[in-house]
This record gives structure tokens, C-alpha cells and sequence, in this order.
């Protein structure tokens, strides 16, 4: 199982939230960013150390991810992009779940 999409996703989520922080000084954005940011983070760890959940938790951060940016999808590239790469990532982690379950 590779933990390689979820420490992309998290770093990409973190990276996101401080500029849109340094953009527009919004604070849910850097809040948001950090804390989905560091739940995929801790969820790729988990993977990569074989501890229990990791594939749950990283496809719980990207349904959150997915949640919070597919409202927005329209208003310009960066929603679009995060409603793109947050689907791919549940369906990746979704079918990690689904094989180990089945």
C-alpha cells in the first residue's frame, strides 16, 4: 500500500491553506488547509508504518477535501483542482479499502 498520494496531498493541503492565508488573509483557509493537511499526513504515516486505519483515514481526508471544495467548483481553477485530485484520491484509497475488505 502506498502512503506516496496522501503525503502529497497532504503537503499540497498545507502549502494551500498558508497561501490562500497569505493571498487573502483568510483564516479558514489556513485552518482548513492545516488540519486536512495534517490528517493526511498522520493517515500516510499510518500507512507507512502498517498501523491500524490509515487507508480509512486518508479516504475520510478526502472526502472532507471533496466536501469542502466541490460547493465552490466553478468559482475558478484552484476549487476545480481540489474537487479533481481529492475524487481521485477516494477512488484510489476507496478501492485500497474495498480489496482489503472483500
Amino acid at each position: 500500500m502506498s502512503a506516496y498520494p496522501a503525503y502529497i496531498m497532504g503537503t499540497l493541503c498545507i502549502v494551500g491553506g498558508i497561501t490562500g492565508y497569505a493571498r487573502s488573509h483568510s483564516i479558514p483557509s489556513l485552518v482548513a488547509g492545516a488540519g486536512v493537511g495534517a490528517l493526511y499526513l498522520f493517515s500516510a504515516n499510518q500507512i507507512r508504518t502498517a498501523a491500524p486505519n490509515g487507508l480509512e483515514y486518508a479516504l475520510g481526508a478526502s472526502a472532507i477535501l471533496l466536501l469542502s471544495s466541490l460547493p465552490r467548483v466553478a468559482k475558478g481553477p484552484v476549487p476545480a483542482v481540489l474537487t479533481a485530485t481529492s475524487t481521485a484520491t477516494i477512488l484510489y484509497y476507496g478501492k485500497k479499502v474495498y480489496d482489503i475488505r472483500s
